[in-house]
């Protein structure tokens, strides 16, 4: 197939890219390698992907998707039959600096690309949505059924507006989209705003890691390969509308349109505190913990209910938590010169 994929030199569009490759696909990567984080480590990921044993599959194209004539070009130039997109401006605690950042990034940018989907007759577009989603839901674990009209920052609810804009399309002109509700995703190549990386870099440096809610947190972590897997095989199985859907009790998850919603957790929550200590283990190393209370826009526990996704293309995540870590924490040494 010829895939477009958003987001390509950050960390699961890196990876997605690299799969698609493996596999015989031609992939056209779009980012615009903006500053939020250090855009070396962007270019360390393109780099990489440049040395792909498929790479005359591959082609690059530094794009601001917000800039709709440009990014229409780009779909009248190249037909991509499918569409992953993973650029956004990430970060929860971020949109409480920048808010404008978001809805640049992730409701214009959003509107251009379903409107360059509807109009060169993509197959399926499969787009990032997020855990936060469920904002400051108690009911575990989170089910794409439950209600999520109730996020609790600006990041949460582009999200969502993404989901909803989604199945607009999907109704109006039936265009197959499937939004991926991702849990904590951690791994090597991770993203330098992630408490993976934030702690094993203060761990390393002899600096205090902050402890948000005083230790008292719970995350679905989940590890880069499995949501890469469960990426490719829903891009592989276009949404269709859901035959059993009722419109007098409607699934929020489903349709009478082509749109799905799932969630990619791992479906284990672990405790803030036994994450650290997996990284401390991994390094060798005690942190310093500064205990701070929660932080605005954020939540106390995820927990993904994948049941749904794993009906719909047999795939489970399952990578434990202490062998992520470990991973992470020797591509991390690696790419530091730590060793």
């Amino acid at each position: 197939m010829k895939v477009i994929v958003t987001g390509v030199a950050g960390f699961i569009g890196f990876y997605v890219c690299q799969q698609l490759l493996a596999r015989g696909d031609e992939v056209i990567g779009i980012d615009n390698l903006n500053d939020y984080y250090d855009v070396s480590l962007k270019r360390a990921r393109l780099a990489s992907i440049l040395q792909h044993p498929q790479v005359s599959q591959f082609s690059f194209i530094e794009l601001d998707m917000a800039d709709t004539q440009s990014l229409l070009e780009t779909f009248a130039k190249c037909q991509p039959q499918r569409v992953v997109h993973l650029a956004a401006q990430a970060g929860v605690r971020y949109s409480l600096k920048n808010p404008h950042a978001y809805s640049q990034s992730n409701l214009v940018a959003f509107t251009n690309l379903l409107e360059a989907c509807r109009h060169h007759a993509v197959e399926h577009l499969v787009y990032a949505s997020s855990s936060s989603v469920y904002g400051g839901n108690t009911k575990m674990p989170f089910s794409e059924q439950d209600s999520v009209d109730h996020p609790v920052s600006l990041y949460a609810a582009t999200k969502k507006a993404n989901e909803l804009m989604a199945h607009t399309y999907s109704h109006l002109y039936q265009l197959p989209t499937t939004g991926l509700r991702f849990f904590t995703v951690y791994g090597p190549w991770g993203r330098p705003d992630m408490s993976p990386f934030l702690f094993a870099d203060a761990i390393f440096n002899d600096r205090p890691i902050k402890v948000f809610n005083h230790g008292d947190m719970l995350r679905d972590f989940t590890y880069i390969d499995d949501i890469v897997e469960g990426v490719i095989r829903v891009l592989d199985k276009p949404a269709t509308p859901d035959p059993h859907f009722d419109a007098s009790n409607p699934n929020s998850a489903t349709s009478h349109a082509p749109y799905r919603i799932f969630n990619i957790g791992n479906s284990q929550p672990e405790k803030l505190l036994d994450f650290i200590g997996f990284i401390e283990e991994a390094i060798g190393k005690s942190a310093q913990k500064e205990f701070l209370p929660m932080q605005a826009g954020d939540v106390k526990a995820t927990y993904a209910d994948t049941r749904a996704l794993e009906a719909w293309v047999g795939f489970k995540p399952n990578t434990p938590l202490q062998e992520g870590v470990h991973r992470f924490v020797d591509w991390y040494r690696q790419y530091y010169s730590l060793d």
